[in-house]
C-alpha cells in the first residue's frame, strides 16, 4: 500500500511581496526531496513566477500547478471615497487547464488595469465568472471572504459567498481551503 501523497496548493513566494521570501527553485528542489508530485504557486495578485514555476518543477519531475491568489471584492471598479476603505478578501485560484491559465492571465490582468485599488489588482466575482473556464477556487486562507465571515459568526454570508463561487465556476470546481498552522482562529 502506498501512502497518500502531499501536494500544497496554497505556496508563496518571492513575487508576493511582503509576504512570500522563498525562490522558486528552492522551493519546487523541497517539494521534490519530499517526494511530493506536485507543487503550486499562488502569489499574490501576480503570475509573475508561473513560467519559472513551471520550468523547474518539470525539471524536478513534478507537476507544475500555476495559480494566483487574487484581492477579491464585490465591485472592482468602486472608487473608495475619502476616509473610507473597501473589504477586499484572499481568493486561492487554480488553472487546471491551458484555458484556465489564460483565464487567469486575464483576470490578472483585469486586476491591473481596471481594478487596481490601493495598489492592489483587484477582481470581483462577475469577473471570475467571465474568466471561470479553466479555473479553480479554493476557499481561501484567513484573509479570505468564507474565513473574515466564520471569524465575525456570519457563517450564512460565508454561505452565501461559497454559492457563489459555485455559481460562477460549478461545483467541481469549488474546495474548501484547509490550514494547519498552530493559530486557534484558524482552527475554528
Amino acid at each position: 500500500m502506498t501512502e497518500p501523497a502531499c501536494v500544497h496548493l496554497h505556496v508563496h513566494s518571492e513575487y508576493s511581496l511582503l509576504d512570500g521570501a522563498s525562490k522558486i527553485a528552492g522551493l519546487v528542489e523541497r517539494a521534490a526531496a519530499f517526494g511530493q508530485p506536485a507543487i503550486a504557486l499562488t502569489d499574490h495578485g501576480v503570475m509573475n513566477g508561473a513560467v519559472e514555476v513551471y520550468q523547474a518543477a518539470r525539471k524536478a519531475g513534478i507537476k507544475p500547478i500555476v495559480g494566483c491568489e487574487v484581492y477579491f471584492v464585490d465591485d472592482h471598479a468602486a472608487v473608495a471615497l475619502p476616509g473610507q476603505r473597501i473589504e477586499h478578501n484572499h481568493l486561492t485560484l487554480l488553472a487546471s487547464s491551458d484555458a484556465g491559465y489564460g483565464n487567469l492571465v486575464s483576470l490578472s490582468s483585469a486586476g491591473f488595469l481596471e481594478g487596481l485599488q490601493r495598489g492592489k489588482p483587484t477582481v470581483d466575482m462577475e469577473q471570475i465568472a467571465r474568466y471561470g473556464d479553466g479555473v479553480i477556487a479554493l476557499t481561501g486562507c484567513l484573509a479570505s471572504r468564507l474565513c473574515a465571515r466564520i471569524a465575525d459568526g456570519r457563517t450564512d454570508d460565508g454561505r452565501e459567498h461559497v454559492d457563489q463561487l459555485i455559481g460562477a465556476l460549478g461545483r467541481e470546481n469549488v474546495y474548501f481551503e484547509v490550514q494547519k498552522n498552530g493559530l486557534a482562529l484558524q482552527d475554528r
